[in-house]
């Protein structure tokens, strides 16, 4: 889950990251209060979860209450890389001296942390690392050792501070590690970690990547900070009942037991389509080892919920849970959807009790079925169901 830049600044406040004040605002006229509440010159900042906003005139310095109310007017609304403004945050104004770079991350190809750091920050780093590769330096963290503050102190050297801002970066350095092993997040950046004219580094700007997977169980807070306005529906009601569903741009729907089964069964029906009219899979959906009627009703729910479904590819494989009951759990899911089911589904079964299954699915005789005895047979049948429905 991405967090908006006033949630990632909240969070840097809890675990004594040094930010200037800032404060939320949705209309014109809570953005000049809280600008009359900060004082003093503020930067009006959409919040949207893309880079940019800067550039494309999201960012504005107002100098008055009155500046800051026209600002947030112009801002709110606006369209930056396709996202809507629909939240400002105020934040107090600094005396910038320096711009840095900072972000620590999941290094998942190696299995471990990486942090990334540059004495050059600004709007800019993404060039930076492009053309002066050297400006920034990228060091391993050992997840069992951390970024304590001999770790941090390697980082700050090997992007090249002047030795005598080193602590000071290197104890701001130590703070957002710990944002990032508290919260279990797998990214935190900050772009720019600026020193003020008076020699305070402070963290302007921040984004913060949290893992999903640490949401239910060690962080139900989480559950404030997500944006359920922006999630897509077919998405949100899947969280709801337990699924792991991603929504793609296609037709053909595709529901296996198994996250690999699954990538390759997207794989074969993307390859299957090329030959009807060019379908697509039209998501990602493991319903994991547990095929049961009501898990099985719930993602043909949410399939069938998809205007642009036009057929469902079922491929399971059964494991501990067997075929017989994978096919007990379809034609009974069926038997709830009942008028919610209208779309083709081609189903192929494998595995344990394979004959069974297929028995089950044959007797019940239900119009919505065909049966398939490979994948690429299935994944076939479905693409010419659903180019055929288009």
């Amino acid at each position: 889950m991405d967090l908006f830049e006033y949630q990632a600044r909240d969070l840097f406040e809890a675990h004594g990251v040094p930010v200037l004040a800032g404060i939320v605002a949705h209309t014109p006229e809570e953005a000049k209060a809280a600008a009359e509440k900060i004082g003093g010159v503020t930067v009006v900042k959409a919040q949207v979860k893309v880079g940019g906003r800067g550039k494309a005139g999201g960012v504005k310095v107002a100098k008055t209450a009155d500046e800051a109310y026209e600002y947030a007017k112009a801002i709110l609304g606006m369209d930056i890389k396709g996202h809507t403004v629909n939240t400002v945050m105020i934040a107090q104004g600094a005396d910038i001296a320096e711009e840095y770079y900072f972000s620590v991350l999941l290094d998942r190809a190696n299995r471990n942390y990486l942090a990334m750091c540059s004495y050059e920050g600004g709007m800019d780093i993404e060039q930076l690392a492009v053309e002066r590769p050297d400006a920034l330096a990228k060091v391993s963290v050992d997840p069992l050792v951390g970024i304590d503050a001999a770790k941090a102190k390697e980082i700050v050297q090997a992007a090249k501070f002047p030795e005598d801002i080193q602590d000071k970066v290197a104890d701001v350095i130590v703070k957002l590690y710990g944002v990032y092993t508290s919260e279990d997040a797998t990214l935190v950046e900050v772009n720019p970690l600026v020193k003020t004219g008076s020699g305070e580094i402070l963290a302007l700007d921040g984004k913060v990547s949290l893992d999903d997977n640490a949401s239910e169980i060690r962080h139900p807070e989480h559950e404030k900070l997500e944006d359920k306005g922006a999630a897509d529906p077919l998405e949100a009601k899947a969280k709801e009942s337990g699924l792991n569903y991603v929504k793609l741009d296609g037709e053909v729907g595709v529901i296996g037991n198994g996250a690999g089964l699954v990538m390759s069964t997207l794989d074969v029906v993307a390859y299957a389509g090329e030959n009807h009219g060019n379908v697509k899979p039209a998501n990602f959906l493991d319903i994991g080892g547990g095929a049961s009627a009501e898990v099985m009703a719930n993602g043909l729910d949410v399939i069938l919920g998809d205007e642009q479904v036009k057929s469902v590819f079922v491929n399971v494989f059964g494991g501990i849970t067997a075929c017989d009951a994978v096919a007990n759990g379809i034609v009974k899911a069926l038997e709830i959807l009942g008028e919610k089911a209208t779309k083709p589904l081609v189903v192929r079964l494998d595995g344990n009790k394979v004959e069974e299954g297929r028995t089950i699915l044959t007797d019940a005789n239900h119009p919505l079925i065909t049966l398939a005895e490979t994948m690429d047979e299935g994944a076939d049948k479905a693409a010419e169901l659903a180019n055929a429905a288009k």
